[in-house]
């Protein structure tokens, strides 16, 4: 059986807590449940994206409840047992980071979470530390209603990939 027929067959409490797998906002995972069966991959994928663009601030706060801080990789697994495994690999370029920038990174979040009232949010996957400590420091300098979309870009774009590992896991 296809992981596609596996997600259009399952009840639909399954199915939202697959979904929350993938985004951690109730709205977006109910809706998604309602909308099966999906006809394709790409048909799920498109209504992914077309429910994310109908949600709005408080579904995005929801969502960014359910996500580690960046570098924080020692409680991935702890706080975050249903996502902790992708959430470790979306984070693999934490591994070679020196402690200057875990510091920083560290350091950059709390500020982060301090000015916008969330904490920092980016699509991980393929960048390095450095590379995530730099945009953490250039989003500090947005508006915070700006920020927010920003963050919402970046959740949109992590919920396709889990949307993929969800599909693509045996």
């Amino acid at each position: 059986m296809s992981r596609l027929a596996w997600l259009n067959g399952l009840s639909p409490e399954e199915a939202r807590t697959e979904f929350s797998r993938c985004c951690g906002s109730t709205r977006w995972a109910e809706a998604m449940t309602r909308a099966r069966p999906f006809p394709s991959e790409a048909a799920l994928y498109e209504r992914a994206e077309a429910l994310w663009a109908q949600t709005g601030p408080e579904d995005w706060r929801e969502a960014m409840t359910h996500h580690p801080r960046i570098g924080d990789v020692s409680r991935l697994r702890e706080k975050f047992k249903a996502t902790g495994a992708w959430s470790e690999q979306e984070q693999q370029g934490m591994r070679d980071a020196g402690e200057d920038v875990i510091q920083a990174l560290a350091d950059g979040n709390r500020d982060y979470e301090a000015r916008f009232g969330f904490i920092f949010l980016v699509c991980a996957t393929g960048k390095s530390a450095r590379e995530m400590l730099g945009l953490l420091r250039e989003r500090m300098n947005n508006p915070p209603d700006q920020e927010l979309r920003v963050a919402a870009g970046e959740q949109g774009k992590i919920t396709r990939i889990r949307l993929e590992k969800l599909l693509s896991s045996p």
